[in-house]
């Protein structure tokens, strides 16, 4: 006797016990189906430069310094359990010309092109504290691999390559720092001592800055102004936290922050917006966000900043946007003489990575605010 029967149909997208019994003897079997999957999962040149993998177009991208020889890379590549690869992993390949791989698993088959772009002096940097974008958190990646996908002669570089001067930026518009780190960075002595590699690369990060060089800064990252001598009173966000990206909180509600008063600015233009037009609608109910902040308390009862108009006083910024209690969440150092300018974005709201699916349209609006950024910036 068995509890399934001759003919049934069953769900086999996990395993299924099939128990069979015979008086007062049973023996149980477990049923497993797997698909043939031919995939490439990643793809690294020379255990350094990652692959930007569109999936549906089965292509592959991957963005190099000028100084590379193209005609010797070495492909680092992970792909499907069981299956087979052509050409192979780990062999030095001409990347002069876009290359063609084929994985092959049974009755599975892909075909992926890669493609090698040598940047010799990028437009833009999105700069990190891991020697590759590899070493990213996936917050973190996740926002690299937009950039590279969506602004134009854009890399990755470490802070040891701006520091040592591996990366030309003589003709670079836009440094973006995207800053994540599980638990938070809560003021300035935790920010120092959780990114020593940005402060070693501050003299030439400021020699950039005050020679017109303008940055993006975002979620923890928004510390590092008064590193650069950008903030008129060394101040950094006195109101930090956030939460472990593997305990995520779930919204039950959009998440937005405010732009009263500033909805004309280019940085919020295009944005998908909901009933209020004055909120910045970031995500949609179901949405896994680690709410990580970094914003500026304003009033009375604590943080040294009274209302607005003391904290412009004293920093020398700009207000942009603001969460539920007042604080400021978004803000500028406007360019000035010869020094670039500096947008920061510190809401929790501003978040690229979660888990599953992301449903609704509110999400886009991190990205458009990106791109507005980089575009108000290149051209400040």
């Amino acid at each position: 006797e068995s509890n399934i029967q001759k003919g049934e149909q069953i769900c086999l997208t996990a395993p299924k016990v099939i128990h069979i019994t015979n008086g007062d003897v049973y023996l149980d079997w477990t049923i497993s189906i797997k698909h043939d999957e031919a995939r490439i999962s990643s793809f690294k040149i020379n255990d350094t430069y990652t692959g930007i993998i569109n999936e549906d177009a089965k292509t592959i991208s991957v963005y190099v310094p000028e100084s590379l020889d193209l005609t010797k890379l070495i492909p680092t590549i992970t792909y499907s359990e069981n299956a087979t690869i052509s050409p192979t992993s780990g062999v030095t390949t001409d990347f002069t010309n876009p290359v063609q791989y084929t994985v092959t698993n049974n009755t599975a088959k892909a075909v992926y092109t890669v493609t090698v772009t040598p940047i010799g002096k990028p437009s833009a940097v999105y700069v990190g504290l891991a020697s590759s974008m590899a070493g990213l958190n996936i917050e973190e990646q996740t926002a690299c691999k937009w950039m590279l996908e969506n602004i134009s002669n854009s890399i990755y570089a470490s802070f040891d390559d701006i520091k040592n001067g591996t990366i030309d930026l003589s003709n670079c518009k836009v440094i973006w720092w995207h800053f994540h780190k599980d638990g938070g960075v809560d003021g300035k002595a935790a920010f120092e001592a959780a990114a020593p590699e940005a402060l070693n690369a501050a003299v030439k990060l400021k020699d950039y800055y005050n020679n017109g060089g303008s940055f993006l800064f975002t979620r923890y990252a928004t510390n590092m102004p008064a590193e650069l001598g950008a903030v008129s009173n060394d101040g950094c966000p006195n109101n930090c936290w956030g939460q472990v990206e593997t305990e995520a909180e779930t919204v039950s509600s959009p998440w937005s922050f405010s732009m009263a008063g500033h909805t004309d600015h280019p940085l919020y233009s295009n944005l998908i917006l909901g009933n209020d037009k004055t909120q910045v609608y970031t995500c949609e109910a179901g949405y896994r966000i680690t709410n990580s902040t970094a914003q500026w308390h304003i009033g009375s009862d604590w943080g040294g900043y009274a209302d607005d108009n003391v904290w412009r006083t004293q920093t020398g910024g700009t207000d942009l946007g603001y969460g539920g209690d007042g604080a400021i969440v978004a803000w500028d150092f406007p360019a000035k003489g010869t020094k670039g300018g500096i947008i920061c974005i510190g809401s929790g709201c501003y978040d690229w990575y979660t888990v599953g699916t992301i449903t609704g349209s509110f999400h886009n609006n991190v990205a458009t605010m990106t791109l507005n950024a980089f575009n108000y910036l290149m051209n400040k």
